[in-house]
Order: structure tokens, then sequence, then C-alpha cells
């Protein structure tokens, strides 16, 4: 069995080190720009969604509105007087 020798490890642990500054470096670049592509397609979407709900709104109200309603006939009207 080999053991590990000082100079490996150290290689290990420098190119963890490299990966993750490359990554920081690399996300500060790239993340704003996937941010801003998530938040245009939710906006999207979003907007899709008010517009089906406008235009299924505006059918119903117009079916509604093109049938009269009929008065209804209660009865005569009679004027009491206050009696004291």
């Amino acid at each position: 069995m080999e053991m590990a020798s000082l100079t490996g490890t150290i290689k290990v642990i420098f190119y963890i080190i490299l990966f993750y500054y490359l990554f920081k470096f690399l996300m500060r670049i790239f993340a704003p720009i996937l941010m801003q592509k998530a938040v245009n397609k939710m906006q999207e979407k979003m907007q899709e969604q008010y517009r089906q709900q406008q235009e299924q709104y505006n059918n119903t109200t117009q079916s509604t509105n093109t049938a009269p309603k009929p008065k209804k006939e209660v009865g005569e009207y009679i004027d009491y007087e206050e009696v004291k």
C-alpha cells in the first residue's frame, strides 16, 4: 500500500482552492445573466396567465350582459299612513 505524499496532498488542496476561486469568479459573471433570464421567463408566464384571465373575464361578462333581466312584478303599491 502506498502512502500519500506531502506534495500530492498539497497539489490536491491547491486544485480544490483553484477550483473554488474559478467557480466563484465565473458565478460573478454568469449568475446575473442566469437570474435575469429566470426573471424574464417568470414575467412572461405571469403576463400570459393575466391575459388568459382577462379574456375569460371578458367572455363571461359579455354573455351575461347580452340577456336582459326580467323585471319582477311584486304587486301594487300601497301607501301606508302612520298611526299614533
